[in-house]
């Protein structure tokens, strides 16, 4: 394990935003004490509940915590990778490229207050049983464990609690790490912020014609767990026990605490002219002149808050995007004919097992 994860662990908060908050009468405000003051002056006749005020209270990771940008693309990312990121982004947005080279996915972000928070409703959860493996499946643990190790995603825990680890085959024959935190989100109190449901998602373009989606990299890789909360991850193994630095997939709140942190830093354009699901974002205008400066916004706010999208996923300056499920446009919302035509084909189940 490297050197870095002891100064890593140091938390650092700006003193600024990377975004703009909000105060009564809407106007820019840029330090957090402000938003404080505002929300107190604000008064109990004024609706607030709509404007997600709690947006106005984070500090966004800085973008520092990679040294430079581009420095890393300059020494890191492979001409080929070079090569095909600029075949998917537009020229416009050739600035920006180094928001999408695979070599940012592989650094741990900075601690900030947008990092997923585990509270307990009581007492740690019960040890997981340490299951037997094939040589296999000892071989993807191990590597699994040295990878991420190297990177400072996870350190060696000594933590009271561990979830039971799997190893599952995926569709193409390989194998998959997987932790099951089943008895830790039994005891886990949830998190309510809202994941926008998608239905509702789709309903604010009015009329807009040029469209396109950014998929993020790395995912919930992108949050930290909470400083103090590391432990309540571990995860124990035939080589010892773990614990995560950034949030897994498989805790209950994980949805949330990612929805929080992507509309923490894109409030202020949501539904002017982004929607953000998740990881998959979605940038929509009415003339391809104010797309351009749109989706240019979009990935500039990407870069400085050190969020990273994958190039080959993403689709830029298109008349019809597919989107969680549906076909945009402007001439309105389709449904994905081919997940349809899946749901016309599911076979009947002929048993209860196949019922349930």
């Amino acid at each position: 394990m490297s050197s870095s994860a002891g100064d890593s662990r140091t938390p650092s908060f700006p003193s600024s935003f990377h975004i703009p908050s909000l105060n009564s009468d809407l106007s820019l405000l840029s330090s957090r004490d402000e938003v404080f003051k505002e929300i107190q002056d604000f008064g109990e006749d004024n609706s607030i509940s709509s404007l997600h005020i709690f947006f106005g209270n984070m500090d966004l990771p800085p973008s520092s915590y990679h040294d430079s940008l581009e420095e890393l693309w300059d020494e890191e990312a492979e001409p080929e990778e070079i090569e095909t990121v600029m075949k998917f982004v537009p020229s416009a947005d050739h600035q920006y490229l180094d928001v999408f080279p695979k070599v940012k996915e592989e650094k741990i972000p900075p601690y900030c207050t947008c990092d997923h928070h585990i509270e307990l409703k009581g007492s740690l959860p019960p040890v997981g049983v340490i299951y037997s493996l094939s040589k296999q499946e000892s071989d993807t643990l191990r590597a699994y464990i040295s990878e991420n190790v190297e990177k400072d995603f996870i350190w060696p825990s000594s933590s009271s609690t561990g979830a039971p680890v799997l190893i599952v085959k995926k569709k193409d024959g390989g194998l998959q790490f997987c932790v099951d935190y089943c008895k830790l989100n039994a005891v886990n109190r949830n998190n309510k912020y809202p994941v926008p449901p998608m239905n509702q998602l789709l309903t604010v373009f009015n009329g807009s014609s040029v469209l396109s989606k950014i998929d993020l990299r790395g995912a919930y890789k992108l949050l930290r767990i909470k400083e103090g909360d590391e432990h309540l991850t571990c995860f124990g193994t035939k080589y010892g026990s773990y614990e995560y630095l950034f949030m897994p997939f498989g805790l209950t709140n994980a949805p949330a605490s990612f929805q929080n942190l992507v509309n923490a830093i894109f409030y202020d354009l949501l539904d002017i002219y982004v929607l953000v699901y998740l990881y998959d974002i979605m940038v929509f205008s009415k003339s391809e002149g104010e797309h351009v400066t749109h989706v240019s916004t979009v990935i500039s706010r990407l870069r400085a808050n050190t969020l990273f999208a994958m190039a080959s996923k993403c689709l830029f300056h298109d008349f019809s995007v597919e989107y969680i499920g549906y076909f945009v446009s402007s001439e309105g919302l389709k449904m994905d004919q081919a997940k349809i035509q899946q749901t016309l084909n599911w076979p009947l189940p002929r048993n209860l097992k196949a019922l349930q």
